[in-house]
Formats: structure tokens, C-alpha cells, sequence
């Protein structure tokens, strides 16, 4: 049997290699548990009167690099690492095989690339001799960094076909590239090097190349025609994986696919259905108002559209809605709750703008810095907008009744049993903002308590989860996903760097104070600047390169730092909808089975509302501003 490009069927994993699987899946399922465990009991210490667990900190964050590096690794495994849906995708025959040989052989330099500056990095650092908590040296931490890009760059060669001879030519597509990028090619970096290595980077990434290694390649080209250290990659993606406050992206994260892994969409959909479904356009409101609690903490994985869509769209066409209005309001509303807490790009703006803060030099009165508190109340006013507005959208593109008959009734007895049944997640976002905002437990605390807390609940109370047969899988999917993640946000921190060297964010902040006029222009402006950005960067991306560079311009304009985060984060949220980038609109194609162009037509009409939303949340900076305020 072939596939449909005359490529055979890859065969299953050898014994062997489903061994080494299984090592990676329980490893990576012990980091997630280590992550959860260690600040449960630090608390519990704390609070018998205790000093706590020495070297505590230093193990979570370590934690943390070990969840993103073989996470990474088994991103790369199971061929999901995040990347764009390249035109590879349509092609097929041979050219499919050359493109595809081509994107992996450059993604896999990309990868020994950094395997080879992670080993002198955590060589540098062995010498130092530092150690972490319970006499654990540092270097042994840091060696997740050259094992983790090394079998990634094995991972991504493999993939990059079915036959070994295939595979054999990525892997010379991948020793020549690394040889240019790390060797002495003084007459490449010398000529026109500098733009065929950046243009070549850019080609692979539109063949399918994954984001980080576009990230990574364009910053290696830079730093080697500018004769700079290949280090800095590593060192800048350590220091960002080790983030105090960075736990909180898995624990968060994972809380959120205990949610998804259980029951918890049908008893949402139940419960907004009784207390909702009975007015005009009920099942409109229920399709928007439970997308947003369920992505509030599943983030922007792209999972509420696979959990949720399959129970909505059959409930909004029996309320006679369009398929293709119901079809654009479930795929718009996928993203819908990113502005909630405790989601997931809330917390990522809130570390890397707080990390540019406090590196600024610049003079602003305003770089006071900002917390996780601060960016979780700035966000509740303005996703209440936008879920309003999308509501409205949907009760307006509704028939006054369904089918001509009687509208459904409301119905105390069904409303107050689905409330019964759906209490325990329900309390889920008290659990979590009263564990931040009562005083008792840090930021990675209240993750942890609200991670811990989902699954007790699916596992013991509702029983959706399987102690024994699930809990190994959902760790490793979170981990999968979480890998991702923080293998775009490291190696983006090392393109930043190079940013700040080269001064580019000064240069950004004097031309625009030389030549806009007002706040409202720039802000204007930076609309039409991060539409266009969410057209092409996914979110992760766009919050570490974007971010360092209009928070200086932004301050310059006395733009509060919150208020520009719930900017970034709303005009990002509409990047879900667009093409070429827009993950929305590929998981909703995938979903219901329906072409692409269905679904962008499907969105093309809730979108100009959403954007209304955006406008509204950046011209009136109270929305963002009032709840941080009261904080403070």
C-alpha cells in the first residue's frame, strides 16, 4: 500500500524505538508530576511552620527546562512540533519528497546548530561549578539542552521521509547547511551569504519547516555575519526556561487538559445550555459563553474547537441557525476566552514584558514593571467585551424560532441539576484566582493547586479519567504541547537579544517620537502593525519578538503596560481567524471535514465584529486599566 503522494506507509516503531518511547513518555510525565508535587508541599510546610524545601525554586525551574527539552523531543517524535501549514501540504509526487527533504534538512542544521552551542554552553557552565538544590550540579540540569536538540535534529531528518535513502539525502541537506552555519565559511558570510541564508530560512519555514527552527536559523545567520557567539541561543533559551514564574505555563496548561481529557465540555454545554438556551439565541450565547470558560484554561492549544465543536454545531443548526454562521461562531470563538485567567498568553506577555521592563534604560516613570495579578484583571473587562459582542453576533444571525415552532422554556429543574452536576469545575476559577489573589500561595502555587484540583476532580469525583490507563498519556500530551511552546519562546528570547544589541528597539522608539504625531496615531498604528502580525506569527512567537519592541514606543506614548498587553493579546486573538497562520481556521477545517475557503467565509463575517471589540479595548485604556488599579 502507498500513499497518495506514492510514498509507502511508515511502518510501526521497532522494538527497540517504542522502548526509548515509552522511557520518554514516563520521564516527561515525572517532570509534570515533579513541577505539581514539589510546590504543593513547599505550601503545606510553609503553612505547619516550616521553612520550606531548600533549593525548592531553583529544582521547579529546572524542572521546567527538563519539560520544555523532552517535550520538544517528543513534539519532534510524533511529527507535531508548532509550525506553519506549508504549501508542502499541497503538492504531491516529487516535488512533495524535494520540499520536504528540504525542510527537514535545514530544520535538522538548524538542531545540530544548537545541540553543538548547548554543549559549550553547559561545558562554560561546568566549570563554574555551581549546583543546584540536594547537591544536583548544574551542568547535569543544562544537558537537556544538547541531548534535546540533538534528537531533535535526528527526529526531524528521520521525518523527513519514508525511505531511507530519502532520509539519507535530508541528512546531507542537513551536514551541509550545519557546516556553512557553524564552520569556518568566511567567503559565504563574506558574499551574499548573509541574504541567502535569511531568504533559505524563510523558504524552508513556507515548506514546513517548524517556527523555531525559522526562529533559530534567522538568528544563527545573524549572529554569524555579524561574527557573534552561536551561545548566546542557549544561554538566553536557559534563562527564560528557568523563569521564576515560568511554571505556571505547564501547571496552568495542564490543568486545562485534565478538562479537556474529561467530561467536562458535555457538562458545560448542558449547564450554559439550561440557564441560557431558552432565550433568543440561546444556543448562540451558550456556544460563545462556553467556549470562553473552556478556553480560558486550555489556552490557545486550539483544543476547545476539538472538544466543544462536535457538541455545538449539531445544537446551533437544530436552532436553525446557517451552517455557515454556526460554523464561523464556533471556529471565532475558539479563542475566545484568551483574555481570562488564568490563560496561558497572559502569563507568557506578563514574564516577557515584565523580563524587557526590568532591562529597560530609557527613562520612562512607567517601566514600574508588571505581575501575572496585574495582567489577569486587565484581561476580564475586555474578553467580556468581546464575548458580549460575539454573542450579539450570534442571537442576530439566529431565527427569532427555531423552525417555526415555540422557543424552549426555561426549565428550573434541568438548571439547577446541571449546575449540581457541573459545580465542581465550575469553582475551578475560584479555586484558581482565590489561591493568587488571597495571599496565600505564589503565582506557581496557585498553578499548581489549580492543576492538582482538576485532577481530583476528573479523576476521583466525576471519574472521566483513568488513574492507571490515563494519566501517563495526558502528561505527555501536555508535556507535547508545553515542549512546543518553550521551544519557540526560548530560541525567540536569543532573536530578541540580538535586537537589543544591534539597538534596534532605540532606533524603532526615536523614529517614531520623531515622526507620529499623537497617542491616538500610535495607536493607530500599532493595530494595523499586530493585525498584520497575527496574519503571520503565531501568538508564542509574536509575544517574545514583537513585545521587546513596541513596549519601549509604547511607553514613550504613556501606554500603560497592561493596557498594551490586552492590545497585543486582543489583536493576536484575531490572528486565529486569519490565514496563513491562523490555527483556528486548520483545526476547524479538520474538525468538520470542511475546505479551508468554507471556513474563512464561514468567519469573514464575526470577524469585522471582533474587530470593532479590538478597537473599542485600545481607545478606551479604562477597560484595561480599572480592575489592576483597585490591585495595586
Amino acid at each position: 500500500m502507498t500513499l497518495q503522494d506514492g510514498t509507502p506507509p511508515r511502518p510501526p516503531p521497532s522494538r527497540p524505538a517504542a522502548a526509548l518511547h515509552s522511557v520518554e513518555n514516563i520521564a516527561l510525565a515525572l517532570a509534570l508530576a515533579t513541577a505539581l508535587a514539589v510546590p504543593i508541599i513547599e505550601m503545606i510546610i510553609r503553612f505547619t511552620g516550616g521553612t520550606g524545601i531548600r533549593g525548592a525554586s531553583s529544582l521547579i525551574t529546572h524542572t521546567t527546562l527538563w519539560i520544555g527539552m523532552i517535550g520538544g523531543m517528543v513534539a519532534a517524535r510524533e511529527e507535531r512540533l508548532l509550525g506553519f501549514a506549508g504549501i508542502v501540504t499541497f503538492v504531491k509526487g516529487p516535488w512533495k519528497i524535494g520540499m520536504a527533504v528540504f525542510a527537514g534538512g535545514v530544520a535538522a542544521a538548524v538542531s545540530l546548530a544548537l545541540a553543538e552551542s548547548s554543549w559549550t554552553f553547559m561545558l562554560t557552565e561546568k566549570e563554574g561549578g555551581t549546583r543546584l538544590g540536594f547537591g544536583i550540579a548544574t551542568w547535569v540540569a543544562q544537558a537537556a539542552l544538547p541531548v534535546g536538540f540533538a534528537f531533535i535534529a535526528a527526529r526531524l531528518v528521520y521525518h523527513s521521509g519514508n525511505r531511507w535513502r530519502v532520509r539519507a539525502l535530508a541528512a546531507a541537506v542537513a551536514l551541509a547547511v550545519v557546516a556553512v552555519l557553524i564552520g569556518h565559511s568566511d567567503w559565504f558570510w563574506g558574499s551574499a551569504g548573509y541574504w541567502i541564508g535569511i531568504g533559505g530560512m524563510l523558504a524552508a519555514g513556507v515548506l514546513g519547516m517548524p517556527i523555531f527552527a525559522v526562529l533559530a536559523g534567522i538568528t544563527i545567520v545573524l549572529l554569524c555575519a555579524g561574527d557573534l557567539p552561536l551561545a548566546t541561543i542557549p544561554l538566553k533559551h536557559y534563562s527564560l526556561t528557568t523563569n521564576p514564574t515560568l511554571p505556571t505555563v505547564p501547571l496552568f496548561t495542564l490543568a486545562g487538559y485534565f478538562l479537556a481529557e474529561g467530561g467536562t465540555s458535555k457538562r458545560f454545554v448542558r449547564f450554559f445550555g439550561a440557564w441560557f438556551g431558552w432565550l433568543r439565541g440561546g444556543t448562540a450565547i451558550v456556544a460563545a459563553v462556553a467556549c470562553a470558560f473552556f478556553t480560558t484554561f486550555t489556552g490557545a492549544s486550539g483544543v476547545t474547537i476539538l472538544a466543544m465543536g462536535s457538541l455545538l454545531l449539531p445544537v446551533l443548526i437544530a436552532s436553525n441557525m446557517k451552517e455557515k454562521n454556526a460554523l464561523g461562531l464556533i471556529t471565532s470563538s475558539g479563542a475566545l476566552g484568551l483574555l481570562f485567567p488564568p490563560s496561558l498568553p497572559l502569563i507568557l506577555y506578563a514574564i516577557i514584558a515584565g523580563t524587557v521592563l526590568s532591562n529597560l534604560d530609557i527613562g520612562f516613570a512607567s517601566a514600574s514593571g508588571i505581575g501575572i495579578e496585574q495582567m489577569f484583571l486587565g484581561g476580564i473587562l475586555p474578553g467580556a467585551l468581546l464575548v458580549a459582542i460575539t454573542m450579539i453576533w450570534g442571537v442576530l444571525h439566529t431565527p427569532k424560532v427555531a423552525g417555526g415552532g415555540e422557543r424552549k422554556r426555561f426549565e428550573k429543574r434541568e438548571a439547577l441539576a446541571s449546575l449540581w452536576e457541573a459545580k465542581w469545575e465550575l469553582a475551578l476559577p475560584v479555586v484558581a484566582l482565590g489561591a493568587l489573589f488571597g495571599g496565600f500561595a505564589t503565582p506557581v502555587e496557585a498553578a499548581a493547586i489549580t492543576a492538582l484540583y482538576a485532577f481530583v476532580i476528573e479523576c476521583f469525583v466525576y471519574r472521566d479519567i483513568s488513574l492507571r490507563k490515563d494519566t501517563i498519556r495526558i502528561l505527555t500530551e501536555c508535556g507535547l504541547l508545553v515542549g512546543g511552546v518553550l521551544l519557540i519562546l526560548g530560541i525567540a528570547t536569543g532573536f530578541t537579544h540580538w535586537l537589543v544589541m544591534e539597538e534596534v528597539p532605540g532606533r524603532v522608539v526615536d523614529w517614531a517620537t520623531a515622526n507620529l504625531q499623537s497617542k491616538l496615531v500610535f495607536l493607530l498604528l500599532l493595530n494595523v502593525l499586530l493585525l498584520i502580525v497575527g496574519c503571520l506569527m503565531d501568538i508564542f512567537s509574536a509575544t517574545v519578538v514583537v513585545v521587546p519592541i513596541i513596549l519601549p514606543i509604547a511607553l514613550a506614548f504613556g501606554v500603560d503596560p497592561v493596557h498594551l498587553g490586552i492590545i497585543f493579546l486582543a489583536n493576536l486573538e484575531l490572528g486565529y481567524m486569519t490565514p496563513p497562520v491562523g490555527m483556528n481556521l486548520f483545526l476547524a477545517s479538520y474538525r468538520f471535514n470542511k475546505p479551508l475557503t468554507v471556513i474563512l467565509r464561514a468567519v469573514s463575517g464575526i470577524f469585522w465584529w471582533r474587530l470593532l471589540g479590538v478597537l473599542a479595548i485600545t481607545y478606551m485604556p479604562w477597560m484595561s486599566t480599572w480592575l489592576p488599579s483597585l490591585w495595586k
